[in-house]
């Protein structure tokens, strides 16, 4: 059985879809609550639902049936400042099931993120060395940065695990992040609602409005990753997951107007002052260490991503609510 935490957010619930067509069926979904997730039933599905709570006690029982564990279950909110929160759930939980995973000889592999990189002036590279120069600008991304640290310093680890660090990932299911959905979702919003999409100005004088850019992955291209780290097994490690393009946000609001057929229509705002200082203007990720494992798939375009989320999503929702 394949083990997924998380999967009432966006990139689990996507991953637990992919995994059932390409025909794992022995699932357990793991989540801060239970939820029977009825479009998964089938007479020849085992699905099983846990919370969070149970999932520790579920591993000790059943460790010898457990083939994998892909950890996505996280608070993500990147506006979140109560601490406690991220160590509880990103941290510490983490450390639980890492060490669940070298007791019981299981597979592991969890979810980091770009927002470790911070402002980027480090750069984008995944290679561990340079890992502990990294200055996150928000809690969130410090405990992902505190739990890659934590890992790397570890003498005992997984037979194998791998630390993903998930740039800015759009598509279906992430209806539910409110406000830390898409720049997608919220342009399609904006132009059903008021025919124009408001971007943030940009407060350097190096970079003109909507020219702030970053490595956009289409969330089926995430979950391919994660399913080629579990059936491949390469050297374990931390690695980035992008497309190893930037594109701004300017392009991405021009391809979902084309999508909806629309001429483009943007307008600009000002960046609120409390998000100015952890603001991230560009992001690339460093992909070399990803192919050099061998992966090969190419990864799909923005352009095509944002289609394919607008027409075949999007547009059939009657309400998208943010």
């Amino acid at each position: 059985m394949i083990i997924v935490t998380g999967t009432e957010g966006f990139i689990g619930s996507v991953l637990v879809e992919k995994l059932l067509v390409r025909g794992y069926k022995d699932l357990v979904c793991v989540d801060l609550e239970h939820v029977e997730r009825n479009q998964y039933i089938s007479e020849d599905l085992n699905i099983k639902n846990l919370t969070h709570r149970e999932l520790f006690d579920f591993i000790e029982d059943k460790h010898l049936f457990i083939e994998f564990i892909f950890h996505l279950g996280a608070c993500s909110d990147t506006t979140q400042t109560d601490k406690r929160i991220f160590d509880e759930l990103n941290l510490n939980y983490t450390k639980k099931l890492w060490s669940s995973c070298i007791k019981y000889g299981i597979p592991f592999l969890y979810a980091s993120s770009a927002a470790t990189y911070g402002d980027g002036s480090n750069g984008y590279s995944d290679e561990h060395e340079l890992i502990p120069e990294l200055k996150p600008l928000n809690l969130y991304g410090q405990s992902k940065q505190d739990f890659d640290m934590w890992a790397l310093q570890q003498e005992v680890k997984p037979l194998f695990w791998a630390g993903l660090k998930f740039f800015n990932v759009y598509g279906r299911n992430e209806i539910h992040k409110n406000s830390m959905a898409s720049v997608v979702l919220h342009s399609f919003n904006q132009i059903q609602k008021q025919g124009y999409v408001n971007l943030f100005r940009s407060h350097r004088d190096d970079v003109k409005d909507g020219d702030q850019s970053r490595d956009f992955i289409y969330v089926d291209d995430v979950c391919d990753v994660m399913m080629f780290y579990m059936e491949e097994m390469p050297a374990s490690g931390i690695y980035n997951v992008g497309t190893g393009i930037n594109r701004t946000f300017s392009d991405l609001a021009r391809a979902t107007f084309k999508a909806l057929g629309l001429p483009s229509n943007i307008k600009y705002v000002d960046t609120p002052l409390k998000l100015r200082g952890q603001y991230q203007y560009y992001t690339k990720a460093d992909i070399s260490k990803l192919r050099s494992v061998g992966y090969t798939t190419s990864f799909t375009t923005l352009e095509s991503g944002v289609s394919d989320y607008v027409k075949q999503y999007l547009m059939n929702v009657a309400k998208v609510a943010v």
